[in-house]
């Protein structure tokens, strides 16, 4: 039987891809529980919440500032 490098299960090459993509997604499960627990305590999130509030404001001047030079060029 001819066995790819990494897929050494002995059963078939496909079986051994898909307990390899098993494993990754897995992974990638734990580490994004993880970080979504790291981030929900209470001091980070009211600073957290702070920043959106900024960005949105943010957003809306650049907002604000593009309908100006719209109208600008528009009379151009």
């Amino acid at each position: 039987m001819h066995m790819m490098p990494g897929y050494g299960t002995g059963y078939s090459p496909f079986f051994g891809i898909f307990l390899n993509i098993i494993l990754v997604l897995i992974i990638i499960g734990i580490v994004l529980y993880f970080l979504n627990k790291s981030n929900n305590t209470g001091s980070e999130n009211k600073e957290s919440s702070e920043r959106i509030s900024k960005i949105e404001k943010d957003v809306e001047d650049i907002k604000e500032t593009v309908e100006e030079i719209k109208q600008k060029l528009d009379e151009i």
